[in-house]
């Protein structure tokens, strides 16, 4: 499903009308900008940001320079487009690093917004970047929260610290304490939420901030909650001070208030991006890129660091060597699909695609389902049938489809899509044909 579907179908289907009607007047393009506010509206923008949104762009997009210009309506679309990114930032907020090791950060937020799970994301980011994060378990008042994190912790393999229910100020000193002793440069504390904000839950920040030097105060919030993710925010900047925040769900239903709305109200940047329930599916946030998705144009970008992540140059040179000896096997097409795995899924990459709202991919349209049935009839195959799918007859397809739980006529079209598959590899190795995915 494309990223918050419903305002990107909306904003889409206004531009359409304006494309079409070559040149615009002063008039049209008001018109235009009211649908636009509702849109905002709609997908439960702040009120005010909305507002001051739609007059920012309106008033550069009555200008004498767009009304006179040879295409107007893409004129009016790359202004909304640097309105939608200076809304949000006008860049990526890396996490601080401080000068004196470790980097202490405190994540917080009220209970369900997935902050425990976020410490290990956020330690899976972390390792990425070369870092030695140790989590500090904090929460010593929400029912096997200690354990959690364990298991999440361990998930992204890294180090827990806990000391029980003790006070939790005192066990982020020693935590502290702990990681300059045995070398780790980055300490991330998992503190106690609340089902609502309260003065006991705010102290208790405060406290730990006493404790310790805290050089990021990071705020998970739920972006499926809309305006109540941004009352959050700016109550939790009020009391304790956020330098960040980390928007969960996503992949969900997502109307895209708190997205559009957080920067501009609290002036506190969103770092990271929740994209799903896997321990890798925390993404740093690039207000470029998402603007380009909320207008159907794609994030070609993240779609490439998602597969430079997920593919080594030395497999991909591999790969380009098979194409081109048409040596590709029925092996080769399951590293394939497990790669796509590695990259979230098909449905999720297709919602990076330009011009995937226009295709309105909807949630079932990519069916998950049917590429792990296919996974599972390659794997039921001998490594020999792989090599030479030729020589799987009759009986041998009764085998595979047994073995998978599949049926025969699964098996068959497997095999019409491999061959489907390298004869489109021969095609494009010869600068012919359009790329379709093979599923």
């Amino acid at each position: 499903m494309a990223l918050f579907g419903p305002l990107s179908e909306r904003l889409n289907h206004i531009f359409s009308k304006l494309t079409k009607r070559g040149k615009l007047t002063e008039l049209e393009i008001r018109q235009a900008m009211r649908e636009v506010r509702v849109a905002l509206l709609e997908a439960d923008v702040n009120i005010r940001v909305a507002k001051e949104f739609i007059a920012a762009v309106s008033e550069k997009a009555v200008g004498q320079q767009v009304l006179e210009s040879l295409n107007p309506a893409q004129q009016v679309i790359k202004i909304v487009n640097d309105e939608l990114i200076a809304l949000m930032g006008s860049g990526n907020a890396k996490l601080e690093v401080s000068p004196k090791p470790p980097t202490v950060i405190m994540m917080c937020g009220l209970q369900g917004a997935g902050k425990t799970t976020m410490c290990a994301k956020l330690a899976v980011q972390l390792k990425k970047q070369g870092k030695r994060p140790l989590l500090v378990a904090c929460d010593v008042y929400r029912p096997a929260a200690i354990d959690q994190l364990k298991v999440v912790g361990a998930k992204a393999e890294a180090e827990v610290f806990e000391r029980g229910t003790q006070a939790p100020p005192k066990t982020a000193r020693q935590a502290v304490e702990y990681a300059k002793k045995m070398n780790f440069d980055t300490v991330v504390i998992d503190t106690a939420g609340r089902l609502h904000i309260d003065e006991k839950l705010m102290e208790e920040l405060r406290e730990i901030k006493r404790e310790v030097e805290v050089t990021e105060v990071l705020l998970t919030v739920d972006a499926m909650t809309g305006q109540d993710a941004v009352n959050v925010a700016e109550t939790f900047d009020t009391q304790i001070g956020v330098t960040g925040v980390i928007l969960t769900k996503l992949d969900g239903d997502t109307r895209g208030g708190a997205c559009l709305s957080i920067k501009a109200v609290t002036g506190k940047p969103i770092k990271f991006i929740g994209v799903g329930e896997k321990i890798t599916d925390l993404e740093p946030f690039y207000p470029d890129r998402m603007a380009s998705r909320i207008l159907g144009m794609g994030d070609v970008l993240s779609l490439i660091e998602k597969a430079q992540e997920a593919v080594s140059e030395q497999q991909a040179k591999e790969l380009e060597r098979k194409m081109r000896e048409n040596s590709f096997t029925l092996s080769d097409y399951l590293t394939q699909f497990e790669t796509l795995r590695k990259m979230g899924g098909a449905g999720a990459l297709m919602s990076m695609l330009p011009g995937a709202g226009k295709l309105r991919i909807k949630e079932g349209d990519v069916d998950e389902k049917r590429i792990e049935r296919i996974r599972a009839i390659i794997l039921s195959m001998t490594p020999k049938e792989r090599d030479n799918p030729q020589i799987i007859g009759s009986s041998r397809k009764r085998r595979i489809a047994l073995g998978s739980g599949t049926s025969v006529q699964e098996v068959n079209q497997l095999l019409k899509q491999y061959e489907q598959s390298k004869e489109l590899m021969k095609r494009l190795k010869g600068g012919k044909g359009k790329m379709r995915l093979p599923f």
